[in-house]
C-alpha cells in the first residue's frame, strides 16, 4: 500500500543515494480519491546528477470515465493522455529543484506521433504512463520525506486529476483530438486517389510564432487556395474542407522573398505528420513518403550510384567511380546527388526542395553557360535536366522552391505563385515563357546493397558493447563517431531521434540485403508490435523515450554514418 512505501521512504533519509535501489519493484498507491495506483520502478538512477530514474503507473482503463473504443489508431488517445498528464505534472511539481526531485513525461510537440509514454492496454483494461523520476537528494544523500511527497502524494494526485473519472468536457476534447487524426489520415491516404501530392485546407495557418517556436502565428494571414487549384474532400467526421491540390508531377513555387515561399514547402514537409486540433496546419497533409531534399556539404557518403547526375569526373586515374561514391566530405552538388538517390533507393514518391539550401551547380545549367563550357567538360547533369524523367519515367513528383531562377518553368507542370502568403496559380502565365529544354533519361540505380556493418563500439572495462545513443534532436553517438542529422528537416522531436538510434542497434547489415529491406523490416515490426521492441530494457519495462518515425529516417541515420562499409 501507499502507506508502505511511505514508510520505506521516509526510513531512508540520509542515506547514502545508492540505498534507492530498495525501491525497485513494484508498489501499490491509492489517489486522493482511493482509486488504486499500481507504480513500478524498473530503473534507479545511479547518483543525484545521472539520468533520471525511469518509472511506470497504471490504472484501470475503466477508471478513467472514458467509453471503450472499438475501431480507429489509439495513437491520438494514447497522445491526448500524455499531454494530460504533463499539464498536469507541470502544475503539480515541487519547486525545489534537486531536493524536491522532480516528475517527468515525454511531453509532446505540435505534431500527434506514436509515443511510447502511455500504453492502453485492452486485454487487462489498463493504461499505462511511462515516467522519469528525478528523485530527491542533498548532495549524495536520500532525501526520504520529500521522495514520499513526490511518489505516495504528488505522483498519485497528477494521475488522478490527468486519467480518472474525466468529466464531459474532458472526454469532448479526447473525441476531438481522435476525430482530427482520423480526418488528417484519412486526407493524406486519399492524395494519390486525387492525384495530388500535397493538401492545404482554406484556413490554414502556416507561419510559426517565432523561428524557434512551432505554434501558430496570432493573426496570421489565413490560407486562401485558387479556385484553379482547389480541392473539395468529405471527411469520416462528417466535416467537409476546401483546400490548394498540389498535383502529382513537377510543382514549382515561385513568388518575392518574404511572401510565404519556404513556409508553405515547410508546411508540406511536416506534412508527413498529423498535428494537434488548433495548430493551424491540421489539414495541411502531403505525401507519407515524401522527402525532404537538400545540399549537406562535408557529409559522408558511402557506395552511392550518383552517375545519373555527376560522371567522368576529372582525375587522371585517380577519380573517384560515381557508380559507387563514397567521400567522407561530400560537396553540396555530391551530398545532394546522393540525397537523391538514397530517397529513391528507399521509396521516396515526391522529393521536396528548396533552391535556397540547395547546390547551384546540382540545380540548373542556363544557357549561357552550357555555351561558354560544352557538355563534354561539364561531368554535372543538372536536376532541372532529370526532373521530368522523375515523374514521367519513374512515377516521382517533385516540388520545388525557386526565387532566383527561371529554367525549372520549362519543366514545370504547374506553377504557384505566392504572393503575400496567398498562392495564385500561375501555371498558363508560365507555359508562354517556357522554352525547350535539355531532358534526358534517368535510369534508376539498382537497389542499394552496404556491407556488413554494426553500429555499435567495445564497451569501457571489458563491459559489452554499447549501443548508439541519441544526443538531442539532431545526432546520434555510435562510439565514437556521431551521425549528424541536423539537415535532415522532417525529424521533429528528440524521441524520434532516440527511436532511430534504438533501430540502429537491432538493424543488421549483413553484407547481402538491400536496405531498404532491412530498413522496413524493423519499420513493419513496429508497426505490428509497438515501438517497445526497439527498447533495450526488457519486456514490460520501461522502454525510454521513443517517437514513431518512417523508414526514411532510419535510413538516413544509416547512411550518413562515417564507417558504414560498402559492399565489395
Amino acid at each position: 500500500m501507499s502507506s508502505d512505501l511511505r514508510q520505506t521512504l521516509t526510513s531512508l533519509d540520509g542515506a547514502g543515494y545508492g540505498a534507492y535501489k530498495t525501491l525497485r519493484g513494484t508498489h501499490r498507491l491509492a489517489s486522493p480519491s482511493g482509486a488504486p495506483v499500481t507504480l513500478a520502478v524498473d530503473k534507479v538512477q545511479a547518483d543525484p546528477f545521472a539520468a533520471p530514474s525511469l518509472i511506470q503507473v497504471s490504472v484501470p482503463w475503466s477508471a478513467t470515465g472514458v467509453p471503450a473504443r472499438t475501431s480507429g489508431s489509439d495513437i491520438p488517445v494514447r497522445d491526448h493522455l500524455t499531454r494530460r498528464v504533463a499539464a498536469s505534472l507541470r502544475r503539480r511539481n515541487p519547486s525545489g529543484g534537486k531536493g524536491s526531485g522532480v516528475l517527468a513525461v515525454d511531453e509532446p510537440g505540435q505534431q500527434v506521433l506514436d509515443r511510447s509514454s502511455v500504453v492502453v492496454s485492452a486485454p487487462d483494461d489498463r493504461v499505462t504512463v511511462r515516467l522519469e523520476a528525478a528523485l530527491p537528494a542533498q548532495g549524495r544523500r536520500i532525501r526520504g520525506r520529500a521522495a514520499a511527497t513526490l511518489l505516495c502524494d504528488v505522483l498519485p494526485a497528477a494521475v488522478e486529476e490527468a486519467l480518472l473519472n474525466l468529466d464531459a468536457a474532458s472526454v469532448a476534447a479526447l473525441d476531438e483530438a481522435q476525430d482530427t487524426y482520423t480526418d488528417q489520415e484519412f486526407l493524406r491516404a486519399s492524395l494519390n486517389q486525387i492525384g495530388l501530392v500535397g493538401f492545404v485546407a482554406d484556413g490554414s495557418v502556416l507561419p510559426r510564432a517565432a523561428g524557434n517556436s512551432q505554434r501558430p502565428l496570432t493573426d496570421a494571414v489565413p490560407f486562401t487556395s485558387p479556385e484553379s487549384l482547389r480541392h473539395r474532400v468529405e471527411l469520416p467526421s462528417g466535416r467537409t474542407v476546401t483546400g490548394l491540390g498540389i498535383p502529382t508531377g513537377v510543382t514549382l513555387i515561385v513568388g518575392g522573398g518574404y511572401h510565404g515561399k519556404s513556409t508553405l514547402l515547410r508546411a508540406l514537409e511536416l506534412g508527413i505528420y498529423n498535428h494537434l486540433p488548433g495548430d493551424g496546419r491540421e489539414f495541411a497533409v502531403t505525401d507519407a513518403d515524401a522527402v525532404a531534399l537538400r545540399a549537406e556539404d562535408g557529409r559522408a557518403v558511402t557506395g552511392v550510384d550518383i552517375s545519373p547526375f555527376l560522371h567522368d569526373l576529372p582525375g587522371a586515374g585517380s577519380a573517384p567511380d560515381t557508380r559507387c561514391f563514397s567521400t567522407t566530405n561530400a560537396s553540396g552538388s555530391t551530398s545532394q546527388a546522393a540525397g537523391l538517390v538514397e530517397a529513391l533507393d528507399c521509396g521516396a514518391t515526391s522529393l521536396l526542395i528548396d533552391e535556397d539550401t540547395s547546390a547551384t551547380n546540382f540545380m540548373i545549367r542556363d544557357d549561357r553557360m552550357r555555351t561558354l563550357v560544352p557538355s563534354a567538360k561539364e561531368p554535372i547533369t543538372p536536376l532541372v535536366d532529370r526532373v521530368r524523367s522523375l515523374w514521367d519515367d519513374h512515377g516521382v513528383s517533385t516540388v520545388l522552391v525557386a526565387g532566383g531562377s527561371g529554367m525549372f518553368i520549362d519543366v514545370a507542370d504547374t506553377v504557384i505563385m505566392l504572393d503575400n502568403y496567398r498562392p495564385v496559380d500561375v501555371t498558363a502565365q508560365a507555359e508562354e515563357l517556357a522554352g525547350p529544354t535539355a531532358g534526358g533519361e534517368l535510369d534508376r540505380p539498382s537497389p542499394r546493397i552496404p556491407g556488413p556493418t554494426r553500429f555499435s563500439s567495445p564497451g569501457r572495462g571489458g563491459k559489452g558493447p554499447r549501443p548508439p545513443q541519441a544526443k538531442g534532436l539532431q545526432s546520434i553517438r555510435v562510439g565514437e563517431e556521431y551521425i549528424d542529422l541536423s539537415a535532415w528537416s522532417q525529424l521533429v522531436d528528440p524521441s524520434q531521434t532516440n527511436a532511430v538510434a534504438a533501430a540502429l542497434r537491432v538493424l543488421d547489415l549483413d553484407g547481402s540485403t538491400p536496405l531498404s529491406d532491412l530498413v522496413d523490416a524493423v519499420v513493419d515490426r513496429v508497426g505490428r508490435e509497438g515501438l517497445d521492441v526497439l527498447s533495450a530494457h526488457g519486456t514490460g519495462r520501461h522502454p525510454g523515450r521513443l517517437a514513431g518515425v518512417r523508414r526514411h529516417e532510419i535510413a538516413a541515420a544509416v547512411n550518413r554514418y562515417r564507417r558504414l562499409r560498402h559492399a565489395k
